[in-house]
């Protein structure tokens, strides 16, 4: 039986004039040539492009060497792969394969304007440091800090890519609100202790539709879960129906984001939804028969036991209304695990 023989190169799209070729029989080696693949999906999807176009420069054409879509492109593909510290950047503006990543047309940095340059054919640094920090508006006598982010322009770019995702408009979509803690090591503006995450952090919003992400908002952690979540769903959910007038929208939930607010926006922008509900003594008088009977069901049968009820709920003070709630009665090996849902 003949070996069957390996492929030994791969072809990737190319830079400027120059192959871009994954081989395997030494020279310059590399860990990070799963990057390459990275390179790849943004050049079927220009997404990396889109984001830098939300940036203002404000720098003088003459004497920029790095320009704004390199800079984005050097930060958000070091961080994909793992050098989350600026410092490291220092090292890494020596890179070639970084830089064919950022699409450098000189890679090696040999023609630097300046010769204390020379091979280090990225930004160092203090550069992209100055990207990250400059603010919205660029005063005039500025000299360094003057590469501005527009936040809305990005806000409307994650729900255009999202939006651009599909050929057809789907009949129904599912928006997931969620947050998180971002830690912090330092004394970081809005620096608060958490006591659920059992350290100081951040506490951002997000909002995804499958794997999409529609909206990030970097948040202090002294605020409940559900802070700001309905002026941005006022915004999204607003643009997707600009675009897809008839999709039906469910937004889902846990139970931090269970407050009258939110499920007052929805009632009122035909916005269905599905939302954890804490549990109280009068929702858990609600369930007794039904725990009892997966209790019964659990023992007859050895196995996890599931019994659901629906009914109509309204806090003493809290909500405007009465709502539907589904409670789930569960029995399993290690007993009860009840659970209840607000939705629409």
């Amino acid at each position: 039986m003949r070996t069957q023989c390996s492929q030994e190169s791969f072809q990737f799209h190319p830079l400027h004039q120059r192959r871009v070729v994954g081989r395997f029989d030494g020279g310059v080696i590399t860990s990070d040539a799963g990057g390459l693949l990275l390179r790849e999906v943004e050049k079927r999807t220009g997404i990396l492009r889109q984001f830098a176009v939300c940036f203002r420069d404000h720098r003088d054409p003459a004497r920029i060497e790095h320009r704004v879509e390199e800079l984005v492109a050097q930060r958000v593909y070091g961080l994909a792969l793992g050098y989350e510290d600026l410092n490291e950047h220092d090292e890494l503006r020596h890179d070639p394969l970084l830089a064919v990543l950022v699409e450098k047309a000189d890679p090696q940095g040999e023609g630097r304007r300046r010769e204390r340059d020379a091979g280090q054919a990225l930004a160092g640094k203090s550069t992209l440091n100055r990207l990250e920090l400059t603010g919205a508006a660029v005063d005039e006598d500025e000299r360094y800090k003057k590469v501005a982010l527009d936040t809305g322009a990005v806000d409307w770019m994650l729900v255009e890519v999202f939006l651009a995702a599909h050929r057809d408009p789907p009949p129904e979509i599912v928006l997931d609100l969620d947050c998180t803690d971002d830690p912090l090591h330092g004394e970081q503006e809005g620096r608060f202790f958490h006591g659920y995450y059992g350290h100081y952090c951040y506490l951002p919003l997000y909002i995804f539709c499958g794997d999409h992400l529609l909206g990030a908002r970097l948040r202090p952690s002294n605020i409940d879960a559900s802070a700001g979540c309905v002026e941005e769903l006022e915004r999204i959910v607003g643009q997707i129906r600009q675009a897809w007038s008839q999709v039906k929208i469910t937004l889902r939930g846990d139970s931090g984001f269970c407050r009258e607010e939110l499920m007052a926006w929805c009632e009122q922008n035909q916005v269905d939804y599905v939302l954890g509900l804490a549990k109280n003594e009068r929702l858990k008088a609600e369930s007794v028969a039904e725990l009892r009977q997966a209790e019964q069901q659990w023992r007859a049968t050895g196995r996890p036991a599931r019994v659901f009820r629906e009914f109509t709920y309204q806090t003493r003070e809290s909500w405007s209304r009465a709502r539907r709630v589904v409670a789930k009665a569960e029995y399993l090996e290690k007993g009860v695990n009840p659970s209840r849902l607000a939705g629409s």
